[in-house]
Formats: C-alpha cells, structure tokens, sequence
C-alpha cells in the first residue's frame, strides 16, 4: 500500500484508510470551530519546512506514527478571540473526529499564523 494510508490490521483482514479521507474529516471538523476564519498558509521558514513548499490540502499536515495519527492544523483567527482557546477548540474537535471515525488516537499540533480583521 502507498504511504499515504493509514493501515490497521484485524484478525478478518485489512483495512485501509486513505489520507484524504482524514484531511476531509480534519477540515470539517476545523470549519465547524468558532473563531476559526480559515486554513492558514506558512509564513516562517519553520512552518514552509514542516509543511513543505506547497501545503497539502489547506494547511494540513497529516503523518501515521505508531498507530497514532499525528495532524498538523494551519489555522487564521478571527480578531477579538481568545487565540490560545480558539486552538484548543481546534484540537478538540479535530482530536475527537479523527478517533471516533477511525479508532486510532489522534495528536493535534495548532499553528496558528495568521489574525482575520472583520470588514
């Protein structure tokens, strides 16, 4: 399989789960956060190197480590909003989507690089 599944193992077989179906499940799950304006994009060299040049699906980062899956979140804020609650909302809710969906124990890593001004 490509190494972009993420690949569980039971006694009746196998079952593979694609990483664009966990990129659809974290961007829903972003999208539904108060405070969140939107899918960010790197603006330090720090966030071009984990990222990579272009970022794949909207400011997500997703890897499959020893049966965890760690994701990382780009995200723009909305001003007047609480940034360090705003990312923890995002965690939360990315956190609580990605094990109910696919049973595995999820890491969430929020980057937040950018602020929204209202128009």
């Amino acid at each position: 399989m490509a190494e972009n599944y993420i690949t569980k193992h039971t006694e009746k077989g196998t079952v593979n789960i694609s990483e664009d179906v966990i990129a659809v499940m974290v961007s829903a799950a972003v999208s539904e956060v108060e405070g969140v304006a939107g899918f960010g994009s790197p603006t330090t060299p720090e966030l071009v190197e984990l990222f990579g040049r272009k970022t794949n699906q909207k400011g997500l980062k997703i890897r499959f480590i020893d049966d965890k899956v760690t994701i990382d979140v780009m995200v723009n804020v909305k001003l007047g909003g609480s940034i360090t609650d705003i990312a923890l909302r995002v965690q939360d809710a990315v956190c609580r989507e990605v094990e109910s969906v696919t049973g595995m124990s999820a890491v969430v890593n929020v980057h937040v690089s950018g602020v929204a001004f209202e128009k």
